[in-house]
């Protein structure tokens, strides 16, 4: 039996942080197995699509002037070379296209969050902080495949008294690993924090308008600070993805290079 749910939407403020199924089917295999596609899987397959499609369809077929479309992802593949260059080296662009990845998959999961009664998969930890964990991890695998078991010596600060090595190589140890939570969990607290303040005011700003006449003339002024901070949140969607893709690229510098 095939379900889809009434789910999709969002009807309220905080609607956005449910993860409820939307297509579901209850298969007669054991018993009766429910084999589900919750709204965040949902919106990122949507998403996945969006970035094949635009990078894929988005070429200057062959003409001598570009379009638009090209123009806008050839200018953020050179602020990705660059930002690599600048953080990794030039002999490394061999990461450009992880990176390039990374950057726009994060930045339309933010831009599609602002799209009215929509959801926002990186306001859910689970998604941030699986992102997060998963680069720590190939990052640590990077140090080994270049250093070996000399890349223990990232924990080991150059010039440490040896009775202090035990203590210090926990403090890193535990830095290290820190990394790893702050990374997603400064992309995801970001996220949900604007979003559900956006939402808030538009539902308190909504209210006063259908509310009557009256208030309808004072519902200006909450109006004009809800596009302001609409602005603000569209600066920060961008920003939050600029910001987790430099701190990626710093991660894979000091696994490189130790430092």
């Amino acid at each position: 039996m095939l379900t889809i749910s009434t789910n999709f939407l969002i009807n309220n403020p905080l609607e956005q942080f449910e993860i409820n199924d939307f297509v579901y089917i209850l298969a007669p295999l054991i018993g009766f197995t429910k084999l589900s596609l919750t709204n965040i899987g949902f919106y990122l397959i949507l998403v996945i699509i969006l970035v094949l499609f635009i990078n894929l369809f988005t070429n200057n077929n062959n003409k001598i002037i570009a379009n638009r479309w090209s123009i806008g992802t050839e200018s953020i593949y050179g602020s990705i070379v660059n930002i690599v260059r600048d953080q990794i080296g030039p002999v490394n662009e061999i990461y450009v296209p992880f990176i390039f990845t990374l950057f726009y998959f994060i930045l339309l999961n933010n831009l599609v969050g602002m799209i009215p009664y929509s959801f926002t998969p990186t306001s859910h930890l689970v998604l941030t902080l699986s992102f997060s964990l998963t680069i720590i991890i190939a990052v640590t695998i990077i140090g080994f495949q270049r250093h070996g078991l000399k890349f223990f010596a990232y924990f080991v600060p150059t010039g440490t008294p040896l009775p202090l090595v035990p203590i210090l190589v926990l403090l890193e140890f535990i830095s290290y690993i820190a990394r790893a939570i702050s990374l997603g969990l400064r992309l995801g607290a970001n996220i949900i924090a604007g979003h559900a303040l956006l939402k808030i005011i538009s539902t308190f700003t909504w209210q006063i308008v259908i509310a009557g006449p009256i208030l309808l003339l004072i519902s200006i002024i909450p109006l004009l600070f809800l596009t302001a901070l609409a602005a603000l949140e569209l600066g920060v969607a961008i920003l939050q993805a600029y910001v987790f893709t430099v701190l990626t690229c710093s991660y894979l510098k000091d696994a490189i290079y130790l430092h």
